[in-house]
């Protein structure tokens, strides 16, 4: 039996779905509720939710500059 987690591609997620499933990893790896076998699993999860999350940041950020230069 697979017990693998099913994520959304980052891609297809809005950036607050992105945050949000972070901070929910954040908060089963602080309260010890991850299974240890799957902590590599949300880690690499994690990680892609976070570049992710920093590469809209800074598209916007970027974004926003341009406009207030004009």
């Amino acid at each position: 039996m697979d017990n693998q987690p099913k994520f959304t591609p980052v891609a297809d997620m809005t950036y607050n779905h992105a945050v949000a499933e972070l901070e929910d990893i954040i908060r089963r790896m602080q309260s010890d509720a991850l299974d240890i076998d799957l902590l590599a699993t949300y880690t690499r999860r994690a990680t892609e939710l976070l570049a992710e999350c920093r590469r809209r940041l800074t598209a916007t950020d970027e974004e926003l500059k341009s406009i207030i230069s004009q």
